[in-house]
């Protein structure tokens, strides 16, 4: 069944303290404000996840910003799957489209790091999305399809089925543009489109995706209330615990 979920990121921001005290605040807004069956996700630095898990006390989920695809050895700085878990986390970021611009991340790569997060009970949100220059020449659609094709859909369906995707485009990360709804829905409709023809209907409808791109209070009502859109990935306003949770409460009525 598809969910509706509103994930923050937090990127590489907030030492110790900040993020305890804004994730403080998040928790008790959303359980005051919180009125529907919305799912409420922060992705935090590494240095969080242990305390905010237990801070969270449900209300909120964990998810970490990244995971190796090995189950453990000698990769200096990085932070396995198993690790993750240990923390009390839930969710990881998977393919986010600073990873891949800024750490050369392949799909192949991207596929490995999905594999091992589900063997770990980690539910991955895997991220696909354009540059602008793909956006203009035409050829979005195909590099849409070739990040599902190469990153998840060698997946089993069950294994999918564990799966909650996110379109970002990169042309919006951070940028103050945003995809206008139409636009949005007619990208999600194609992944949709995309999974039904690799895994049937009845998992495509069931396939949570989540819009990402300078999502804000002021346009998410009108993003989430497209047919194919389950939420958001939030970038930015994710810092500020106001605009988070009025994000949040979109989904309320």
């Amino acid at each position: 069944m598809r969910k509706k979920i509103v994930a923050g990121n937090w990127k590489m921001n907030l030492e110790y303290s900040e993020g305890i005290s804004l994730f403080s605040e998040i928790v008790n807004m959303v359980r005051d404000e919180k009125k529907g069956d919305q799912t409420v996700v922060i992705c935090s630095p590494f240095i969080h996840l242990n305390s905010l898990a237990q801070l969270g006390n449900g209300v909120v989920k964990i998810g970490a910003q990244n995971c190796h695809q090995n189950e453990s050895g000698a990769y200096t700085g990085e932070i396995s799957a198993k690790m993750i878990k240990s923390t009390g986390s839930e969710y990881v970021l998977v393919g986010h489209s600073e990873r891949r611009q800024y750490f050369a991340e392949s799909d192949e790569l991207l596929a490995s790091k999905t594999v091992i997060a589900l063997q770990h009970n980690l539910v991955p949100i895997f991220c696909i999305g354009e540059t602008l220059d793909e956006r203009n020449n035409g050829s979005y659609y195909h590099v849409l399809e070739t990040q599902l094709e190469n990153g998840v859909f060698g997946l089993s369906a069950e294994d999918f089925g564990k799966v909650i995707l996110a379109y970002e485009p990169v042309w919006a990360i951070g940028t103050g543009l945003t995809a206008s709804p139409e636009q949005a829905q007619d990208i999600h409709a194609f992944i949709r489109a995309k999974i039904d023809a690799k895994y049937g209907m009845s998992v495509a409808d069931d396939t949570t995706i989540l819009y990402g791109g300078s999502c804000n209070p002021k346009n998410a009502a009108e993003l989430f209330a497209q047919h194919d859109i389950d939420g958001g990935l939030i970038g930015g306003a994710s810092l500020k615990s106001r605009d988070f949770v009025d994000i949040v409460k979109t989904f309320n009525s």
